[in-house]
C-alpha cells in the first residue's frame, strides 16, 4: 500500500487515466487536503501522507472517478485571483468567465469613467461575476439576480465570505427591474448549450452541474431571445451589454443585439484559445 506522496500521485493519475478523467486532478485533490502548495507538494514527495488525508484523498479520487467534479469535492474554485465556493446548485466558474470580466472592466472604465455606475448580473449562480466586479470597482452598485434561490444562497455566502457589499434579488432573468429600475451596464452568462449538445459532453458535467445553467433550448439561443424582449425597458440610454457566449453563436447573438438596438456599437471578443466567446453591445 503506498504511503508517500509520489506514490499516491502515481497511483491516482493512473487511476484517473483509467476511467478517463483529467490524470492532473489527483494532484489538485492531493494539495488541498495536505494544505499545500504546488511547489511544496513537490519539495515533500517523499514524505510520508497522514493517515486521516489519505483516506480523505482517495475517497476524492475514487469520487471524481466516478464523475463527480473536484471543485464540488472541495467545496470551492478559484476565480480572478479569489476563492468561490461551489456547490450542485450553481456552476462551477470558468476561465473563459474570467475573460468576460476583464474585457467588461476595460469597456466600462473607457466608457464611464469613475462615474457612479448601477451593474446587474443576470443568472449569478455562483456570483462569480457580480462579486468580482464589486470588488474589482468598489465605486459600483452592484445587484445580482438568479431564478434559483438555492444559487443565490450561495452567491450571498461568497459575498459574505469575500466581503461584497451587493444585492441579491430571486427572479427570472430581467422581470424584478421591468417598470422599476435602469443600469448602465448589464453582464451575464446565461445558459447558452443547445440541448443537442448533452449526448457528447462529459457526465463531469452533465450528470452533476445543474441543467438550468448550462442548456437553453434546441438552439442555445433561448435566453438571448427572451433577453432581448426585456432588456430595452431596463437599459439607460447610455450603457454596456456584455455576454458570454457558446462558441460559434457570436453571429447570431451579435444579430439579436443589433436588431434590439440599431443605433449600438456591437463588438464579438475572442477568448485565449481563440474561440468567440463574447459578444458586446455599447449604446448611446
Amino acid at each position: 500500500m503506498y504511503k508517500k506522496v509520489y506514490e499516491a500521485l502515481r497511483w491516482a493519475s493512473s487511476f484517473l487515466k483509467e476511467k478517463g478523467r483529467d490524470e492532473n486532478a489527483g494532484e489538485i485533490l492531493l494539495r488541498h487536503y495536505l494544505k499545500m502548495s504546488r511547489s511544496t507538494l513537490f519539495a515533500s514527495f517523499h514524505d510520508e501522507i497522514p493517515k486521516e488525508a489519505l483516506k480523505q484523498f482517495e475517497r476524492a479520487v475514487h469520487l471524481h472517478g466516478e464523475g463527480e467534479p473536484i471543485q464540488y469535492i472541495m467545496g470551492y474554485e478559484e476565480f480572478y485571483g479569489r476563492r468561490f465556493h461551489v456547490n450542485r446548485e450553481v456552476l462551477i466558474p470558468r476561465p473563459e468567465t474570467e475573460e468576460l470580466i476583464f474585457n467588461s472592466l476595460q469597456r466600462m472604465d473607457k466608457r464611464f469613467g469613475g462615474q457612479d455606475l448601477k451593474l446587474v448580473d443576470i443568472g449569478t449562480g455562483s456570483g462569480a461575476i457580480a462579486i468580482t466586479m464589486k470588488l474589482e470597482r468598489p465605486a459600483i452598485q452592484v445587484t445580482a439576480t438568479d431564478i434559483a434561490k438555492e444559487s443565490l444562497q450561495v452567491a450571498e455566502k461568497n459575498a459574505e465570505n469575500l466581503q461584497a457589499e451587493l444585492r441579491f434579488v430571486e427572479g427570472d432573468l430581467l422581470e424584478p427591474f421591468i417598470g422599476r429600475e435602469k443600469f448602465d451596464v448589464i453582464l451575464s452568462n446565461p445558459p447558452y448549450i443547445p440541448i443537442s449538445d448533452k449526448e457528447s459532453m462529459s457526465v463531469v458535467v452533465t450528470e452533476h452541474e445543474p441543467h438550468r445553467a448550462l442548456f437553453a433550448g434546441e438552439d442555445g439561443l433561448a435566453i438571448y431571445r427572451r433577453l432581448m424582449e426585456q432588456l430595452p425597458l431596463v437599459v439607460k440610454d447610455k450603457a454596456l451589454i456584455g455576454f458570454e457566449i457558446g462558441a460559434g453563436q457570436s453571429v447570431a447573438v451579435s444579430q439579436l443585439l443589433k436588431k434590439t438596438f440599431s443605433e449600438a456599437y456591437v463588438e464579438v471578443i475572442y477568448d485565449i484559445n481563440g474561440k468567440d466567446r463574447m459578444v458586446f453591445a455599447e449604446l448611446g
